[in-house]
């Protein structure tokens, strides 16, 4: 069994991990959440929403437990890997909230340090089994639409507020996500071309990215964020040889509730205005459109990963290399965005 202890104790842990491990209770026990003693002042009243969690302050109730067998990293980002490494120098393996590292060196360095202690590190690119990204998987692997020719991947919103905004650290709070899923599913590109820099503070922030990534077989894919578009856009555009595929953008499946508790996740079907859609010509040469129901998120793919992979000497899902190429990008974009 998974004995976990989680470092932190945020949004990302209560909505985008604790909801999918509480429905996979036969391989995973949730022991610990550490929290600093600063953190927990004021904010008591959450912990007792989860009676069979330990809550603590002292990181050596974690690192020192020999049940605990995964410790979960979710602290601001430049705290992942001085946590991660003080989880693997403890014989821990571990699971990283994204960005893994601020570094591809770094991560290099702490894949290699995991490897000679025969433990698994891995990041967590939950956001590849998104509801969205997980319809446009399916139908590209369909095959439906023959040879893909363009993907292009939005997260797009409209407000005007980011004017105030200056500074950087949206490449790795959001862009980790979109560039993850396609290095994921396509690869390593052979080319990418960047426009990454700020509409109001040029120079100063990093809130606008347009990056293009070129493969060998004539595909292109694009990342895009922009802080100013006013009507809604499509989540992902997909054209191949034989069609299109439009998803449309979804919103995270956990509800909203009327008073205080755990956040709860809807695992029904989605809203047929919800579903993607598909057009593309047939072997037989028929013109079909049809809408595509949408697959159901599910974030928890990546704890029976883990189980596997460290039970059964499996293959991790979110690969070394992949996290080290996203990491990668998101250096040179910042970079990019830092000399407009």
């Amino acid at each position: 069994m998974l004995v976990v202890a989680y470092i932190g104790f945020g949004n990302s842990v209560c909505r985008y991990h604790l909801p999918y491990v509480e429905r996979r209770k036969d391989i995973i026990k949730v022991k610990y959440i550490y929290r600093r003693k600063e953190d927990r002042v004021g904010d008591e009243e959450r912990e007792t929403w989860y009676p069979n969690i330990t809550f603590t302050s002292d990181i050596e109730d974690v690192m020192n437990d020999s049940e605990v067998n995964l410790i979960v990293v979710n602290t601001p980002d430049a705290f992942h890997v001085s946590y991660t490494m003080q989880a693997l120098e403890h014989g821990k393996n571990v699971l990283c909230e994204k960005p893994f590292a601020m570094t591809a060196k770094e991560a290099k360095e702490v894949f290699d340090y995991a490897k000679s202690k025969g433990l698994v590190a891995m990041s967590n690119q939950n956001r590849r089994y998104d509801a969205d990204m997980r319809t446009v998987r399916k139908v590209i692997e369909s095959g439906v639409l023959g040879d893909i020719v363009e993907v292009e991947s939005h997260y797009d919103y409209y407000r005007p507020s980011i004017a105030e905004h200056k500074g950087y650290g949206i490449l790795y709070g959001l862009a980790v996500h979109p560039i993850d899923q396609i290095i994921g599913q396509f690869g390593q590109p052979k080319k990418v071309v960047y426009d990454c820099r700020s509409i109001d503070n040029p120079g100063f922030a990093d809130d606008y990215y347009d990056i293009d990534f070129f493969y060998e077989n004539g595909m292109k894919a694009i990342v895009k964020t922009s802080y100013y578009v006013k009507l809604d856009y499509p989540r992902f555009i997909v054209h191949g040889k034989k069609g299109s595929f439009l998803m449309p953008s979804l919103g995270h499946q956990s509800s909203l509730k009327p008073k205080p508790g755990p956040i709860e996740i809807s695992f029904d079907p989605l809203p047929e205005d919800k579903w993607g859609t598909l057009s593309y010509i047939d072997d037989q040469g028929n013109d079909i459109t049809k809408k595509v129901p949408t697959e159901i998120g599910d974030y928890g793919i990546i704890y029976d990963n883990l189980y596997d992979a460290i039970f059964n000497h499996g293959e991790k899902i979110i690969k070394d290399e992949e996290v080290i190429e996203v990491l990668t990008i998101i250096e040179e974009a910042t970079k990019v965005a830092k000399e407009v």
